[in-house]
C-alpha cells in the first residue's frame, strides 16, 4: 500500500517506532528495500534525492509507485532534500506522497517562509511534508551533502518553526552527518537537544544521516521520540562491496542476473538489522488493521 508521510508516522508515535528511510536511484536498491520490508512485514520509506530523480527518470517511478502500491505493507514515496518548488512540483507529478523541502541553510525567516510555501500547495494535494532546521554534517561520501560544522538544532526554532510553517514532520540536527564516517570517528548524538525539542514540538521528529551511528545512540533516539531514521549509505555500501567482489573473480561474468542477487541479499541484511533497531519489524500490521476500520466505517 502506497500512504504519505502522515498516515505513515502518526502511527509510528503511536506505537513508539521509527520507520527507515531508504535512498533508491535504480531497480536492484529499490528491490532490497521493498524485499526487505516485505520479508519483515514492516512499514518502509522509499526516499529519492533530485538528483537520484534526475538519474532514474520519471518513468521509473511509475513502476516504483505500481510495486508499492501493490505490497501488502505500506510505503511512502518521499522526495528527499526537495531544493526548490519545481523539484517538488516535479515529484508530485511523477506520484511522490510525500516531500521534504530543505530551507535549512536559509536564515531562518526565509526557511519559515519557503517551507509555508511548499506546504500551501503540497496540503491541497494531500502530499505531507517535511522541512529541516539546523545543519546536518556532511563526511563526503554523500549525495546529500551537508556543512563541514553541524548547526544544532535550536529547540525554541523549532517551535516557532512549526507553529509558522504547519509543517507535518521536522528534521532536526543533533549531530549525524551524511554518508560513512572516516575511519576512527564515532560521532555522539546530543539526546539533550532531542529531548528539549521533544518538550516543544508535537510532530514527528526526523534523523537524517542515520547511516554509521551507533546502535545503541541511535535506539535511545528512537526511544525518546526519532519516528523516521534516513538510511543510505550503510546498506549501499554492503550492496555494491559484494558487487565488487564478485566482480573480481575470474569468470564472474557481466550478466545482471550473476552479479546483483547476492548483492541485493547483503543489502535486505543490514535493512533488517535496522528495522530491528528502529521496532518496526511486524509494524505493518497496525496500517493494515486501521485501513480494514476504515473500510467497516465507509460500508456502515
Amino acid at each position: 500500500m502506497l500512504i504519505n508521510m502522515n498516515q505513515m508516522l502518526a502511527t509510528a508515535k503511536e506505537k513508539h517506532f521509527a520507520v527507515g528511510a531508504f535512498n533508491i536511484s535504480e531497480s536492484n536498491l529499490f528491490r532490497t528495500v521493498v524485499e526487505a520490508a516485505e520479508a519483515n512485514d514492516a512499514p518502509a520509506i522509499i526516499s529519492v534525492h533530485p538528483t537520484e530523480l534526475d538519474y532514474c527518470k520519471d518513468d521509473f517511478i511509475k513502476y516504483v509507485v505500481a510495486r508499492c502500491g501493490n505490497s501488502p505493507v505500506p510505503f511512502v514515496l518521499h522526495l528527499d532534500h526537495g531544493d526548490s518548488i519545481d523539484s517538488v512540483m516535479r515529484a508530485i507529478h511523477c506520484g511522490f506522497t510525500s516531500v521534504m523541502i530543505d530551507g535549512s541553510l536559509l536564515p531562518l525567516e526565509e526557511n519559515i517562509e519557503k517551507t509555508a510555501e511548499v506546504v500551501r500547495y503540497c496540503h491541497m494535494l494531500g502530499v505531507s511534508v517535511e522541512g529541516e532546521l539546523g545543519t546536518i554534517g556532511d563526511t563526503g561520501t554523500s549525495i546529500e551533502g551537508g556543512m563541514t560544522e553541524v548547526k544544532y538544532t535550536d529547540p525554541d526554532d523549532a517551535e516557532a518553526f512549526v507553529a509558522k510553517t504547519g509543517v507535518d514532520s521536522l528534521a532536526i540536527a543533533i549531530g549525524t552527518c551524511h554518508g560513512l564516517y572516516p575511519k576512527g570517528v564515532t560521532p555522539k548524538l546530543r539526546m539533550d537537544v532531542l529531548k528539549s525539542i521533544k518538550e516543544r514540538v508535537d510532530i514527528p521528529l526526523v534523523l537524517h544521516g542515520g547511516s554509521g551511528n551507533p546502535d545503541s545512540e541511535v535506539a535511545e533516539a528512537v526511544e525518546i521520540g526519532i519516528q523516521k531514521v534516513n538510511i543510505s549509505s550503510d546498506y549501499k555500501s554492503a550492496f555494491f562491496i559484494k558487487a565488487r567482489e564478485i566482480l573480481s573473480q575470474e569468470g564472474s561474468g557481466w550478466d545482471p542476473n550473476n552479479i546483483f542477487p547476492a548483492c541485493i541479499e547483503v543489502g535486505k541484511a543490514v535493512i533488517a538489522q535496522k528495522m530491528e533497531l528502529f521496532n518496526c519489524v511486524g509494524a505493518a500490521k497496525f496500517y493494515r488493521e486501521a485501513g480494514t476500520a476504515q473500510w467497516r466505517q465507509e460500508l456502515n
